[in-house]
């Protein structure tokens, strides 16, 4: 807005025309955060970090303490394994996310208790194997 008001216009009408010529051009259109509550509105507490929280969650950003990051990472794991193309995949899925949850066992975690032990590899593959066995040209390599 680089006009300056007339004489004789009142502020109100003159900032109305204003909004009015903005939205004709479209430069309303794409603003970040549309149709959004404003972040400031829904917070009821000031928190002094705020600015990291909103910069981590634009950014998709998590932190979880050691042992949940673990838990979920096995999670995902154990369903990464279920729908895998091989069996040499899923053995290299299981044993991968164990060597991490021995590591863990092995050093007292910051944060809540893992709860997790290393899964059976031969009983996921089983588990593996008969979920496929309906499924033609399931390879065993």
């Amino acid at each position: 807005m680089t006009e300056r008001k007339p004489p004789g216009v009142s502020f109100e009408s003159f900032v109305d025309k204003q909004i009015r010529d903005a939205q004709a051009r479209g430069e309303f259109a794409h603003l970040p955060g549309a149709g959004k509550p404003a972040p400031a509105l829904t917070e009821t507490v000031y928190d002094e970090l705020w600015w990291i929280k909103s910069k981590m969650a634009r950014e998709g950003l998590a932190v979880l303490p050691p042992s949940l990051a673990l838990r979920k990472e096995a999670e995902d794991t154990l369903a990464a394994a279920a729908v895998a193309p091989s069996e040499r995949m899923v053995r290299r899925l299981i044993e991968g996310v164990n060597v991490k949850i021995r590591e863990m066992m092995s050093k007292p975690p910051p944060g809540p208790p893992l709860g997790l032990k290393p899964y059976d590899v031969e009983e996921i593959v089983r588990d593996w194997h008969k979920r496929r066995s309906g499924h033609p040209g399931a390879d065993r390599a």
